[in-house]
């Protein structure tokens, strides 16, 4: 397994340190830092901050993710699928949460809202042409391979 250094800093004293769940996860959970309780009604978005701001390695980025079980029990999960931490930023890193279920849920300072994957990626270098490569698949869309 392979790990990178991301420095980070408190913006806020009851910041938590990002923690990973298990000995091989993928993601660091993200706590709520909050002056008070939240409540998200069905279909809100609420942004809501971490109190850190990270340093993420040039090359690599880091992308917030659902914490799954925040996703399946309450239907909290981002609001954008996936965040995405450039290594630039140097902001709070913030969690724009949605309800997606039919209730009301309530969200509490320290509790864990996301997980930060920190990963490398490619930066692609965009040619026009006047063709593409043909492939079996050619244009064929959503729904076009007949699986889900």
């Amino acid at each position: 397994m392979q790990e990178a250094k991301v420095r980070f800093v408190k913006l806020d004293p009851r910041a938590q340190v990002p923690t990973y769940g298990s000995e091989f996860a993928a993601g660091a959970d993200l706590y709520a830092v909050l002056d008070n309780d939240i409540t998200i009604e069905p279909g809100q978005t609420v942004m809501i901050g971490t109190g850190i701001a990270c340093e993420i390695p040039v090359g690599f980025a880091g992308l917030i993710y659902a914490r799954s079980g925040l996703a399946c029990k309450k239907g909290l999960a981002p609001a954008n699928k996936v965040g995405v931490v450039d290594s630039d930023y140097r902001g709070e890193i913030k969690v724009a949460l949605h309800n997606h279920g039919i209730e009301a849920q309530v969200v509490g300072s320290g509790e864990r809202i996301a997980q930060l994957v920190i990963t490398p990626f490619l930066r692609g270098v965009f040619e026009e042409a006047e063709s593409l490569e043909e492939t079996t698949r050619g244009e064929g869309g959503f729904g076009s391979s007949g699986r889900f």
